[in-house]
């Protein structure tokens, strides 16, 4: 199938369009036709290399669209059917037998490595292989191949040029609160770093009926929309002692949870030491590998905790809807982190991101 691809032929070197062949599906493979794919943080840092994604490649792992073909024994979609791209796991392995499917033993593997488990790729062009398979999707195409495990059917009647980021950035920062942490109502949370990872955990926490909502950034817009979005108090973290001002809020307690967004050390170092004893700081911020924190031992031993949260510990094919549910019912409104651009506009989505400008953008395919 010929289809056009935003490449990433270099470390660090913009998204150039091309055209390539995408194979037709395999046994347990789904081709679909995307509508929109969500920019996520993770793109960039394995365009700029974080993480060693083997390059020329297709990235992109926010996807939806409506599926075009699907291969030999698939019975989860068919022709037709709306959907959401999530992230792949093997299926078989002690993580994945027991739902925890983000903690796939396999999956750097199934989402990182650049092609499928047996070493192939379904991209081509004149020159060569490109590598694909990129969260087992490369939502950065016309058309993508998925895999069975990773594609969520969705309500045909929701809007597919949103959903998009429902199968990473959003679901990350919801599932952190509703599956993770799981705050009973009535408890306090912070959020550090209100971005639409962020800014998706502080709707997931008004859900849960968290009385105290605290979301702690340096940008007063995203203060500003957080408060908006059910944050009850706000802290730019450049002003004052963030630590002290959160444990005010609480009488002098501390937070029972924590969620850390932004991946900076001493932001997570803010985020354990504003904990009350018994209270929990869930890692969502995606670092350098290497990168260290320097925690007090003594803090940590009265009952506080720290963990780290992948994908929002969601089993997607479960939650994605879950999330849609409540974005129709008004509860969960993620479309007020959206901008919308054309993919041919993929460099200027990427910029306006990195600047700040746009939390979430998602590009859109005619």
């Amino acid at each position: 199938m010929h289809i056009t691809a935003a490449l990433t032929e270099a470390k660090g070197a913009p998204f150039t369009l091309a055209p390539l062949e995408l194979d037709d599906p395999r046994p347990g493979e789904v081709v679909v036709r995307m509508v929109s794919s969500g920019v996520c943080h993770t793109d960039l840092i394995v365009r700029d290399q974080w993480y060693p994604v083997p390059l020329p490649a297709v990235l992109g792992h926010e996807g939806a669209g409506v599926v075009e073909a699907v291969g030999n024994g698939v019975t989860q979609v068919a022709p037709g059917d709306h959907v959401v791209l999530t992230f792949n796991s093997c299926g078989g392995c002690r993580m994945c037998a027991q739902g925890r499917t983000a903690y796939c033993d396999q999956f750097l593997a199934y989402n990182f490595g650049g092609s499928r488990i047996d070493g192939t790729t379904p991209l081509h062009r004149e020159t060569g292989d490109v590598h694909g398979v990129f969260f087992g999707q490369s939502a950065f195409a016309t058309y993508a191949l998925a895999g069975e495990r990773n594609v969520v059917k969705v309500d045909p009647g929701a809007p597919l040029e949103l959903l998009g980021p429902l199968g990473c950035g959003i679901q990350t920062g919801a599932g952190g609160v509703l599956n993770s942490l799981k705050p009973p109502a009535g408890s306090s949370i912070a959020i550090f770093g209100a971005g639409s990872v962020g800014l998706s955990a502080v709707m997931a926490a008004v859900v849960a009926g968290c009385t105290t909502i605290v979301a702690v950034d340096l940008n007063e817009h995203r203060l500003e929309l957080a408060q908006e979005l059910g944050a009850t108090h706000v802290i730019n973290g450049g002003e004052g002692n963030t630590v002290e001002r959160l444990r005010e809020l609480t009488g002098g307690l501390g937070l029972d949870y924590a969620l850390e967004t932004t991946a900076v050390p001493a932001v997570l170092r803010q985020a354990v030491d504003a904990l009350n004893q018994g209270g929990t700081c869930g890692l969502i911020g995606a670092a350098a590998l290497g990168t260290e924190v320097t925690l007090d031992m003594s803090s940590l031993l009265f009952g506080r905790a720290v963990r780290g949260i992948v994908e929002g510990d969601s089993v997607p094919q479960l939650f994605i809807p879950k999330l849609v549910d409540l974005y129709q019912q008004g509860r969960f409104p993620f479309d007020k982190l959206i901008k919308s651009y054309a993919f041919e506009d993929i460099n200027q989505a990427v910029e306006d991101s990195e600047k700040g400008i746009t939390l979430k953008p998602v590009l859109t395919f005619a």
